[in-house]
């Protein structure tokens, strides 16, 4: 269950006082990336740095690095229990995410770091991270309609919800790919709060970071990936200048390249799980906007090489499934739908019935073969294969199902 508010997780870190400053990052989407981004600069450039995103990919505690590393799952496990101990001794009832929050800031404090990067769970304003006064800059990345029964309906309601984690004179980052509904929104919350705001676009790159622009004609780069670097760039400049004016943001930025976020646009061989030699396309996107950014590669950079692409599709329960799956299928696609197990740590999140999947994707005009697993993943996945031959193959519509899949891949490597 989603519980949204910031007096359990107060009570629950009152009397453990964070040694370490924050960058704080909201966003729909791309919150994810731009962690990944600057934990990775920060790390090169010899700062000891947290990060916690969420959810998990594969393991529950590997959702915390330390220096780029996932937390060793026996202080995960040590200090969870200390922090949940804590919750029933102060009878608090904190929720899971909660915990889990409470459970990665006092792992930074136990190991030292200088600067913990640090994901919005969901929304902003009441989100258990939003606890956080240590913060160096907050960083609001692409806003999407997503989550519209607990942030609202429009860009403009879910936008301030995100900006909520601005904070008075904390300087911010805002993604000026926005759109202006929500640009509009998190400005009104930049002037109230009287704040020194960046908005940064890549098409307008900052004077002062010129290997930014170099970065971007050196490497073919989705337009999404610009923009995160862009906002990652702007706020490990933000941190330098009050934590280590010595070090040069600009002389970092090409280290950028070599960041790789799993899960996102990300090519993998499935062997030995399947027969299949090629690699597949693994994206998480699980909502129209990160669809539109899948869908904008597949047809640009997949497509060409083969008309049609084979899918191996889930999606969580209550999602908006027909803008998701309509924008990025084609005449002709053949799709394997399936559903993913549970998520450990997030027990109301449930998957979405693939009956109900079936009947939206074979709405779509020209469909080629559907074919449902429930939730036999490996059947899904073999019969994908089979169809694509040595085509294009793409795994989406769940982060959830991307993990699955990752878990599969683990065990057959380990096997």
């Amino acid at each position: 269950m989603i519980e949204l508010g910031l007096s359990r997780i107060s009570r629950l870190v009152q009397q453990t006082p964070l040694s370490w400053k924050a960058i704080h990052i909201a966003g729909t989407n791309g919150k994810g990336s731009i962690s990944a981004y600057l934990s990775h600069l920060l790390t090169s450039g010899g700062v000891r740095c947290g990060r916690f995103t969420s959810p998990h990919l594969i393991d529950r505690w590997d959702c915390i690095t330390i220096d780029e590393r996932v937390v060793q799952e026996s202080l995960f496990r040590q200090i969870e229990a200390r922090v949940k101990l804590r919750d029933q001794t102060l009878g608090i009832g904190a929720s899971e995410f909660e915990l889990l929050t409470a459970t990665a800031f006092e792992i930074f404090n136990h190991e030292q770091v200088e600067i913990g990067v640090v994901e919005v769970g969901m929304g902003g304003r009441l989100d258990a991270t939003n606890v956080l006064n240590n913060v160096l800059v907050s960083v609001i990345a692409k806003i999407g309609l997503d989550h519209q029964a607990f942030l609202g309906n429009t860009f403009e309601e879910i936008a301030r919800e995100k900006a909520g984690i601005l904070k008075p004179g904390v300087k911010c980052v805002v993604d000026g790919t926005n759109c202006p509904e929500a640009i509009g929104a998190i400005k009104d919350r930049i002037a109230e709060l009287d704040l020194e705001a960046t908005i940064v676009h890549p098409d307008f790159p900052d004077a002062e970071l010129p290997a930014l622009v170099d970065l971007f004609r050196r490497h073919d780069l989705q337009p999404h990936q610009q923009a995160n670097m862009s906002c990652a760039a702007a706020a490990l400049k933000a941190v330098l200048r009050q934590m280590r004016p010595g070090l040069d943001a600009n002389a970092s930025i090409p280290r950028l390249a070599s960041v790789q976020w799993p899960g996102r646009l990300q090519k993998l061989s499935l062997q030995p799980l399947t027969d299949r030699k090629e690699p597949v396309l693994l994206d998480g996107a699980h909502n129209a906007q990160s669809a539109e950014v899948l869908g904008e590669y597949v047809d640009g950079k997949m497509r060409p090489l083969a008309r049609n692409v084979t899918w191996a599709i889930a999606a969580s329960h209550g999602k908006d499934i027909r803008p998701l799956f309509h924008s990025i299928m084609r005449p002709g696609d053949d799709v394997a739908i399936t559903r993913f197990g549970p998520v450990d740590g997030m027990p109301w999140v449930k998957a979405a019935d693939p009956v109900e999947l079936c009947s939206c994707v074979q709405d779509i005009p020209g469909i080629g073969k559907v074919q449902s697993f429930d939730g036999d993943i490996q059947g899904a996945l073999d019969w994908a294969c089979s169809r694509a031959g040595g085509g294009p193959l793409v795994i989406a519509g769940s982060l959830y199902l991307v993990s699955d899949v990752l878990r599969l891949l683990r065990g057959a490597n380990d096997s």
